[in-house]
Parts: structure tokens; sequence; C-alpha cells
């Protein structure tokens, strides 16, 4: 999938005199046929424990392996992501610096904030696409809501009792289309990290969230929460008792995905080898495993152009979402 050129020859030189005249291009060809010589840091616009931050050193783990440069993996959570995004955007446009794009970096954020600082087409390329996903409506194991229709028929009986909380615009947006398309009234209740969501959750301050397949998995497993519903279009081979939204509200569905990505100016070269390279990790049999069958994603290979077209479709995607969820731009 990779195309790479070694750097010209003293001989080539002479041959090819016109490429001297673009210095430029020569070494983007260098950097792409080399790339890395050095650590690579991916920064997470998250705060550890969620989806983002274990795929990214799940991949970042083979790319170490695969390349003996060390892949360092840095949280830098805060404003639905935009802290981590304009960090990456300011960073040297050499390939060694990529961000973990999200739901709420790559699609959601230019349609709930009026200036988040940054344009994600204008200003990023993805580089490859871990995977996709949905995400589970879960409430306290001992909360007295069986199931989605007692939820909302509390809801409905207590306009504005119910809290729920978010981090991130997978865990904000389905919580007010429910609430929109069930005409109830809840409070949402924001936090710069899911650590403190959950702790909230079992302390009675909300009531309910939303959260990937990903990071709730450990607490599904230790049966510390109960589900709901869960926001794929039709239920999970894993969790086959687990109903899904549409079920309820036809139509219903919300799905985002996980995706590295560089700032736009990184050379050509060093993209490919980054897309070669993260495609290589999601198809490994082991890391493929892993994605399937714990964290409930379904991975994908694409090459650049997909990857372009995919990011383009989910802005589309979110901006209908965020529509229905009537939520006003910051």
């Amino acid at each position: 999938m990779s195309s790479f050129r070694m750097p010209l020859s003293r001989r080539a030189l002479f041959v090819l005199p016109a490429l001297v005249a673009h210095p430029a291009l020569a070494q983007s060809n260098a950097q792409g046929a080399d790339y890395p010589t050095k650590p690579i840091r991916i920064i997470v616009p998250f705060a550890p424990g969620g989806s983002g931050d274990i795929t990214a050193r799940l991949i970042g783990k083979y790319i170490e392996d695969k390349t003996g440069q060390p892949f360092v993996v840095e949280n830098k959570p805060g404003a639905n992501g935009i802290v981590g995004a304009l960090a990456v955007k300011s960073a040297p446009a050499d390939g060694y610096t990529l961000m973990l794009a999200t739901t709420s970096t790559n699609a959601a954020n230019v349609h709930m904030y009026k200036s988040p600082g940054y344009d994600p087409e204008k200003d990023f390329q993805v580089v490859g696409v871990i995977g996709s996903s949905g995400a589970f409506l879960v409430v306290p194991a001992d909360s007295p809501f069986k199931s989605m229709a007692d939820l909302v028929a509390y809801a409905k009986a207590n306009p504005g009792k119910l809290n729920y909380g978010y981090f991130n615009a997978s865990s904000q947006v389905p919580s007010a289309v429910l609430g929109a398309k069930a005409g109830v009234e809840w409070q949402g209740v924001a936090y710069k990290a899911i650590g403190n969501a959950w702790n909230d959750l079992y302390a009675g301050a909300i009531q309910f969230m939303f959260v990937d397949l990903t990071a709730a998995r450990g607490q599904v497993v230790a049966k510390k929460v109960r589900t709901l519903a869960i926001s794929l279009p039709e239920r999970s081979p894993l969790y086959p008792d687990v109903p899904t939204l549409s079920e309820s509200y036809p139509g219903f569905v919300s799905t985002g995905f996980l995706a590295i990505a560089v700032p736009k100016a990184v050379p050509d070269d060093v993209k490919q080898r980054l897309n070669a390279l993260i495609n290589e990790a999601t198809s490994s049999p082991a890391i493929n495993k892993r994605l399937v069958e714990e964290f409930a994603l379904t991975p994908r290979t694409l090459d650049l152009v997909q990857c372009a077209q995919q990011d383009r479709e989910e802005r589309a995607k979110w901006a209908d979402y965020v529509k229905i969820a009537k939520i006003e731009p910051q």
C-alpha cells in the first residue's frame, strides 16, 4: 500500500537536475523512506481511560514494535477535544506529532462550537481509521430503572429531575437526541474526564449516561452498570440481550469512529507510511481480534482517499445529529 522513494544518489543529482530545484520535494521523499527516525507522539484529546486512549495505546504499541521507535501517548483533555486538536495544529508538520481523531474532534465540534479554532478538513488529514462503534446507555447496577421505558416514564412524570453526564460529543449528543425523541426534559452535566463521570454516576449525582462500547466494557463486565440500550443499527453479537435504541425509536442510531490524523502539511510520503502502518496494525490478527471481541469496534482498512471521504461523511452525519438534538453552538 505504501510507495516510497529513496533519496537521490549523487549520480541522480546530475541526471535529474530539475529535482535539485525542488529541495522540499527531495526532503519529502527522504522523510517518507526513512520515517520514523525518532520517537512519535500521539496526542489523545481526552483523559486516560476512554476508548481513544485505550486504542491509541494498542495501535501505538504495534507501531513501536514494528519501527523500533518509541510511541508516546500524551493526553490533553479539555473543551470536547479542542485543546488537544489545537496542540496538534500548532505542532511541526513533520509526522512526529499525531492526533487521535474522534467523532468529537473531526465530526461534531464544527457543528457544536461557533469558533473551535481549527477546521478538521483544512488543518488535518486522517491517515488511518482504527474502527467505528456505538455506545451503551448505562445506569448504575442498583438503579431502579430496568429498561429505557422505565427511564423515559420517570422523566415524563418528573420533568427536569434526571441528570445525564457527558464528556464528549458521543456521550452528549445521543442523550439530547433521546430527550427530543422521547419528549422529555433532563439536564446534562459536563465532565472533563470520563473517570469523574463514572464517580458521579455511582454516587447518584447523575442518573445515566451514554458511554462508547470500548470505554464501558470494564464497567459492564464488572457488573457495575446496567445497560439499557445500545446505539448500533442492530444488536451486538457480544451483547445480544441489550436492545437497540431503534427498537424503541425507529431510526435512532448513533455511531462514531476512532482514527489517527496529522497536520495537513505533513509530507505525502510520511502520510502514506503512517497509513500503511495503521492498516497493518488494525488488520493484524491479534489486534483485529481485540478490537472486535473486546472493544466491539468494527476495524477499517482504508487508503488516504477513503479516509478523507469517511471523515467528510461523518461530519455530515453528525450535523444531522446535532440538529435533532437542538444543541445551540457555543
